[in-house]
């Protein structure tokens, strides 16, 4: 199984590095990390990633992953970032992504009455692709995955796993990437964060929405 990761400026690194960590252990396996250009491409952090191959040099993929971030407006804006996962999440057997990497295949028109995921802050805008949020740290619907904001993407991965090579396997993978999450806060979602925290957080988040949603318009306009 080809599978890409779709990267782009500003893309958040743990949204395609959890999964990559544990995708890239199933049997038959090749993984792709992908971008306009080859050269250092910078995260919304720290690091910086040097991409595998380029989109001309990538092959017919059978999955693909789109992972999310800061840079999600500017890559559903660049028409050859969209025009790629457009093209290949036509044909892939699979079609995935972590946190607002949602919203890049909602606009590349890759969700369109399909159930959908996404980061809390950027659900409403699910409806502007024709999708419809549901509600789940995963959501499956046929052949597309959706995971939800950053930390999602290890239950991302390992239902994935389970998907293509059962339980045992996922179970085994968890075991030995120690995933046992026991967070120091119950606030990692709106639903059990302190209504003081969440009405503090959510702000940081309106201006970035409003550009998101222009990009999303803009791209189904265009299409």
């Amino acid at each position: 199984m080809r599978i890409g990761f779709i990267l782009f400026p500003n893309v958040t690194q743990l949204d395609f590095t959890g999964p990559l960590q544990l995708l890239q252990r199933m049997p038959d396996t090749e993984t792709f990390v992908l971008a306009k250009d080859k050269g250092p491409l910078k995260t919304d952090g720290a690091l910086t990633v040097l991409p595998t191959h380029s989109f001309d040099e990538a092959p017919q993929l059978d999955m693909i992953c789109v992972p999310g971030g800061f840079g999600t407006a500017d890559a559903i804006s660049d028409s050859k970032t969209l025009g790629f996962v457009r093209d290949q999440g036509a044909k892939a057997d699979y079609v995935t992504s972590v946190c607002t990497g949602a919203l890049i295949l909602g606009a590349a028109g890759l969700l369109k009455g399909k159930k959908a995921t996404t980061h809390w802050a950027y659900t409403d805008l699910l409806a502007l692709c024709g999708a419809t949020y549901t509600e789940g740290r995963v959501v499956r619907d046929g052949n597309i995955f959706t995971g939800g904001g950053v930390t999602a993407g290890i239950d991302f991965a390992l239902t994935l796993i389970a998907a293509l090579h059962g339980e045992d396997m996922a179970q085994a993978f968890q075991l030995g990437f120690e995933y046992n999450p026991q967070p120091p806060f119950n606030s990692g979602h709106p639903s059990t964060a302190p209504a003081d925290i969440l009405t503090a957080t959510r702000p940081r988040y309106e201006a970035q929405q409003d550009v998101t949603a222009r990009a999303i318009e803009g791209a189904l306009k265009n299409a």
